[in-house]
């Protein structure tokens, strides 16, 4: 079955992301830990695993602020099948001593950075023939994004992890000797951060193949922007809003909204749609190929941008100050599509949704999507994001990464984190048990039930809200910069019996697949 033929039909999913699995190097990864959550989500009865950016993370641990929209994260790189493949030997792993919980990026680089190399080195010194040419194959088939990236990765190292922008100037303005000169001096890092990413690409193909033997579809996520800080911006500066010295003139952004009293100032650098234009978008039809090539489907995050997009001025100190631009619309969908083919995409058109926006999902045919958090409170499209009300072309889901936990949201106290009033909460409460018509104890199950019996094709639950956790289970917080993204799944959280009752409610609602 297609891609689109997958979204069409009346299905369900976990959203999780892999640095969320359990296991013992400190952050989840493509290892044991990926395929065992496939088997239970086929044993859930589920058709889809949602994960956020697999790709490099940038500041904050943000897998929205990507080092490169195009590479893989190396942490999820796993040391277990580096011992499949002969380079590391199993007495190699000792695993660090890590709480449980937690994902704790920094002493997972820690811990495998130096068996990275060891496996590097044993690949440079004993890859058989046929392991050298697949090597100097996937080099050569992504050189369009991958030579970049290596260089960058290098330098960004040796310059002690400095941003681009205060490298020396013939490196930051890549001029043509400084770059030759820095690819012989740094060709053994280069030829690292390669191996890196061919044994992302390995694995992940192995998980992929896995999901497709089980008939579970990976859906992805392509954030609208880039982060000023990757190989993207560094390679390709004239297709941005820099100045002369590679500095944002103007960055991305939303107004004051759902999730943030005074708006999210990303900070992102904002394109140069009409270059882009001009080029055929070429640049945005090889990163829907790159990630069209990892997932089955991928929610297009921030759709509104495509539509109109706030502009911030580069030193404004929060997101309230901007206007609203029109972007590509249609034209970039309809290029990518021609060149591609049709695009399983789902258009993430949270925020300030006006006609326009809706106009331009409906002329595309993107399922939208509908969080059942906001159809209860102050948001002006509340009632849209009540399940009775969902159309078949949309994906419902109880919460995202972006919302508390539906437990956390439920029992919020009106806190510093919140953007609600203690007057709000408690008439969103009062709302919430009318509607769902029992006394909340179990919510979480409630908001399952309900987005897996509304209309909506395709109903997607984080994982939090399966396990039933709180606040402390939250992903993360819009508009803040340190704290997010660390949530791990305990080993053995995800129980027969809550697998168990999310099966039952998924064939009771017409969403189990039929398995062999």
């Amino acid at each position: 079955m297609s891609p689109q033929a997958g979204l069409s039909r009346r299905s369900a999913g976990i959203l999780l992301h892999p640095t969320s699995l359990p296991g013992p190097w400190g952050s989840g990864d493509l290892g044991p830990a990926a395929h065992e959550f496939l088997k239970t989500l086929a044993g859930c009865g589920q058709s889809w695993w949602q994960m956020l950016p697999v790709v490099p993370v940038g500041a904050g641990s943000s897998p929205y602020s990507a080092r490169s929209v195009f590479a893989g994260e190396p942490l999820l790189v796993s040391l277990e099948a580096l011992v499949e493949a002969g380079y590391l030997s199993s007495a190699d792993l000792k695993p660090p001593q890590l709480s449980e919980g937690r994902a704790d990026f920094e002493s997972a680089w820690r811990a495998k950075r130096p068996l990275f190399d060891a496996a590097f080195e044993a690949s440079e010194r004993r890859a058989s023939a046929e392991a050298r040419r697949a090597f100097e194959s996937f080099r050569a088939e992504n050189a369009v994004w991958l030579e970049d990236y290596a260089l960058f990765a290098a330098l960004r190292e040796a310059h002690g992890g400095a941003s681009w922008a205060s490298w020396e100037k013939p490196l930051r303005h890549r001029e043509a000797a400084a770059l030759e000169s820095a690819r012989r001096l740094l060709a053994r890092e280069i030829r690292f951060h390669v191996f890196l990413q061919h044994h992302f690409s390995r694995q992940w193909e192995s998980l992929r193949e896995k999901a497709r033997a089980l008939g579970i579809g990976l859906i992805g996520d392509i954030p609208i922007f880039v982060a000023h800080d990757s190989a993207e911006v560094w390679a390709h500066q004239d297709l941005f809003q820099l100045d002369s010295e590679g500095r944002p003139t103007a960055v991305a952004g939303v107004p004051p909204d759902y999730f943030s009293r005074t708006g999210q100032l990303w900070g992102n650098p904002l394109y140069r749609w009409d270059e882009m234009r001009r080029r055929g978008y070429a640049w945005w039809i090889a990163r829907f190929k790159s990630v069209f090539a990892r997932f089955d489907a991928v929610r297009l995050d921030h759709f509104i941008g495509f539509h109109n997009y706030w502009e911030i001025p580069a030193d404004a100190p929060t997101a309230e100050t901007g206007r609203w631009v029109p972007g590509p619309n249609e034209d970039l969908f309809l290029r990518a599509q021609e060149a591609l083919g049709p695009l399983a995409l789902i258009a993430e058109d949270l925020g300030v949704v006006t006609q326009g926006v809706k106009d331009l999902r409906e002329r595309l045919g993107f399922p939208g999507i509908r969080v059942m958090q906001m159809a209860f409170g102050t948001d002006p499209e509340a009632e849209s994001y009540r399940p009775h009300n969902y159309p078949e072309n949309c994906v419902a889901y109880t919460g995202t990464h972006d919302n508390d936990t539906t437990l956390g949201w439920f029992r919020d106290d009106g806190g510093k984190s919140s953007t609600r009033t203690r007057a709000e909460i408690e008439t969103e409460r009062a709302a919430v048990l009318g509607y769902v018509g029992t006394d909340g104890r179990e919510l979480n199950w409630d908001f399952i039930r309900l987005a897996f019996e509304s209309k909506a094709n395709t109903a997607v639950v984080p994982l939090q809200d399966v396990l039933g956790l709180g606040s402390e289970a939250r992903m993360n917080l819009p508009g803040t910069a340190e704290g997010n993204w660390r949530w791990r799944m305990k080993d053995g959280a995800l129980t027969p019996e809550l697998s168990g009752r999310l099966a039952e409610i998924a064939a009771e609602s017409g969403r189990r697949p039929k398995r062999d």
